[in-house]
C-alpha cells in the first residue's frame, strides 16, 4: 500500500495534526517504520509523505520524482527532509538534495542504514541477497514477479546463481515474517541469516530532525 499525504492526514499524522512544519519525504518501502517511530515518540510536528516503493525497480526515477515533491512542498513547512539513502542512484540524489538545501540519510541503501551504516560495511555481503520487513511482505510483488520469475523460473540461476546466503535484516520480532523469509531463501536456492535491526540509523536521523526542528 503506497501512503500519500492525504492518507497520512486521515491517520491524524499529517499538516492537521501538529501544524505541519516538518515534511518527511520518503521511500514507500519506509512508510511502516517512520509512521511507528512518529507514533512512539510522539512527534507530532512531523508530517510523512511517501514516493511509491516501487521506483527503486527504476532508480533513475527516483531523483526526479524527489525534486519535483520537494519543489511542490516548499513553503508549506518549516523543514523538508528526503527519508532516502542513495538507492542506485550514483550520487546524483545527495547532489541534488544539496542544490534544494534539504537532507537526506545517509548510506548506500536502506540495508545498510536499517543496520547501521558502520555496521553493515563490516560485513563482506557481496554473496548476500538482502530482505527487510517490507521486501519480506512484498516478495512476490517487487522481486519475484518483476524478474520475471513467476513466468520463467528458468531464469532463477542467472539472476541468484552467484548468491549465497539470503540475509533477513528485521526491524521487527514477528515469527511469521522470519517464516515467510525463511521460505524466500528456500525458493531463491540460498541459506538463510536472520539478523534483528531495529530501525538502526534511521531511528537516531529521525531522533536528530525532529530534535533540530522541535
Amino acid at each position: 500500500m503506497e501512503l500519500d499525504d492525504s492518507t497520512l492526514t486521515r491517520k491524524g499524522l499529517g499538516p492537521s495534526a501538529g501544524g505541519g512544519r516538518v515534511l518527511l519525504l520518503a521511500c514507500g518501502a519506509l512508510a511502516h517504520e517512520i509512521l511507528a517511530l512518529i507514533r512512539a515518540n510522539g512527534w507530532d510536528h512531523m508530517t510523512l509523505q511517501c514516493l511509491p516503493a516501487i521506483l527503486h525497480n527504476h532508480p533513475e526515477r527516483i531523483t526526479p520524482a524527489v525534486r519535483e515533491a520537494v519543489e511542490a512542498q516548499r513553503g508549506r513547512f518549516d523543514a523538508i527532509y528526503v527519508v532516502y539513502a542513495d538507492c542506485g542512484t550514483g550520487g546524483v540524489l545527495q547532489r541534488a538534495c544539496d542544490e534544494l538545501g534539504v537532507e537526506m540519510v545517509e548510506g548506500p541503501h536502506c540495508y545498510s542504514f536499517f543496520e547501521g551504516n558502520a555496521a553493515f560495511a563490516a560485513h563482506d555481503e557481496t554473496t548476500s541477497f538482502h530482505l527487510t520487513d517490507f521486501l519480506v511482505r512484498q516478495f512476490d510483488a517487487f522481486v519475484w514477479k518483476p524478474l520475471g520469475l513467476d513466468r520463467h523460473p528458468e531464469l532463477l540461476e542467472m539472476y541468484f546463481g552467484n548468491y549465497e546466503k539470503l540475509v533477513y535484516l528485521a526491524q521487527t520480532d514477528r515469527p511469521a515474517l522470519d517464516e515467510k523469509a525463511r521460505e524466500c531463501a528456500r525458493r531463491l536456492g540460498l541459506t538463510y541469516e536472520r539478523r534483528f535491526t531495529g530501525y538502526g540509523d534511521l531511528e537516531s536521523t529521525l531522533r536528530g530532525w525532529a530534535a533540530q526542528d522541535s
